[in-house]
């Protein structure tokens, strides 16, 4: 079973090993987890994946392997999913309740269950000793025993189950999937370079070692500066109208990229960037900042990120006068010339669905503006993104 998991494992191209499939059958031969399709998961994952920005992928190769299970397996048995069909349900007073035994121990419910399922070939309910639904048998569901193991039923109903036995589904992950905090976490990471810089204040182990080592033993400290994320990034966000559904969504993303990079600079805009733009969105009208003052300001090393939907008119882009708010000068097109010629690393994520871009035309105009670096804020997308930016 666990040599086919790996292969699988391998299928979706994850850095998996002969030794961290040996690592694994060792802790399950250790009964680190047992019987529990979930705990195996934890397990599976901690063992073979020693990258969070693998997880994605795991979670489709272990989808892909055990998406076969349509029935329950109990020690190799498949129970067929009618004999666990809730049809009827038994009421027992706390009398009859106390008449009821429990048959043992974990180990002993175990090994008798395991003789039931050997000897059962069809639907029981209302019993007392086969695997079914609604009577006092300490195998099934519905029902009720003092202590048994609860096999197929959704949720708990008396909290008295020695041992839960369960189907588990587990839903391929898709990279065309909306992003969430953690998997802009793990692509925003791909753009961190790290040096050393400010004060001396960290010890440096290594060195401290070696420097004692070669001073015959005399403690010889030696420091170090903290290692910080030098990568400097311009974000550029879309603001109002067509923008408001992907409130949410972007906000994660300016949360996330706030947390992850130390030099981070943020302006907003309205559809297309114009001769100016702004931080603060309550003064707008009255506190703009030049956009020739940005392209002076910041330079060609930053990478560049704008945020929106491309939807607008062509006009809008192409004609002086275009924007909806305000005469322009200049057209649209000839300041996201100015940006993409200033910086050397520039994107657009576009919170649109990729396959609905070709309806609007605007997004095609600023797609070919950005020499094709448009990408849809998915996973893939953002990926996509991070790559194109190094």
């Amino acid at each position: 079973m666990l040599v086919d998991f790996f292969f699988t494992l391998r299928k979706y191209e994850l850095k998996v090993s002969v030794r961290e499939l040996l690592d694994l059958i060792g802790a399950l031969e250790k009964q680190v987890v047992f019987g529990d399709i979930d705990k195996f998961y934890q397990l599976a994952r901690i063992v073979m994946i020693k990258d969070e920005s693998q997880y994605d992928k795991f979670d489709r190769a272990f989808a892909d392997y055990f998406q076969g299970i349509s029935t329950i397996d109990l020690f190799d048995k498949e129970l067929p999913d009618d004999w666990l069909r809730k049809e009827i349900e038994k009421f027992l007073t706390d009398e009859e309740k106390e008449q009821l035994k429990a048959l043992g121990s974990l180990d002993e419910l175990l090994d008798t269950l395991q003789q039931r399922l050997k000897e059962q070939e069809k639907r029981h309910q209302g019993g007392n000793k086969w695997v079914g639904t609604g009577g006092t048998s300490p195998f099934g569901a519905y029902g009720y025993n003092p202590q048994g193991v609860r096999v197929g039923q959704a949720g708990s109903r008396h909290n008295r189950a020695a041992k839960v036995w369960d189907k588990r589904q587990f839903s391929n992950l898709s990279d065309n999937e909306l992003l969430g905090s953690r998997n802009m976490q793990v692509a925003l990471r791909r753009l961190r370079k790290f040096a050393r810089a400010g004060a001396q204040d960290q010890l440096d182990l290594e060195q401290t070692i070696k420097s004692t080592a070669n001073n015959a033993g005399y403690l010889d400290i030696k420091m170090k500066a903290e290692r910080h994320n030098t990568v400097k990034v311009l974000m550029f966000f879309d603001v109002g109208g067509s923008m408001d559904p992907y409130i949410e969504q972007v906000e994660q993303l300016f949360s996330t990229a706030k947390t992850e990079f130390k030099h981070l600079e943020y302006f907003y805009f309205h559809n297309c960037p114009y001769e100016s733009v702004w931080q603060d969105n309550s003064r707008r009208h009255t506190n703009k900042k030049d956009l020739w003052e940005v392209i002076r300001t910041y330079g060609r090393d930053y990478k560049v990120i704008f945020i929106g939907d491309a939807s607008m008119g062509p006009y809008e882009i192409s004609y002086p006068g275009g924007s909806v708010e305000h005469w322009n000068e200049e057209s649209g097109e000839a300041w996201i010339g100015r940006l993409t010629h200033h910086f050397d690393n520039v994107v657009w994520l576009n919170p649109i669905k990729h396959e609905h871009w070709q309806y609007t035309v605007s997004i095609d105009y600023i797609k070919q503006l950005m020499s094709d670096n448009m990408f849809p804020m998915t996973i893939a997308g953002l990926e996509s993104a991070i790559k194109a930016l190094r």
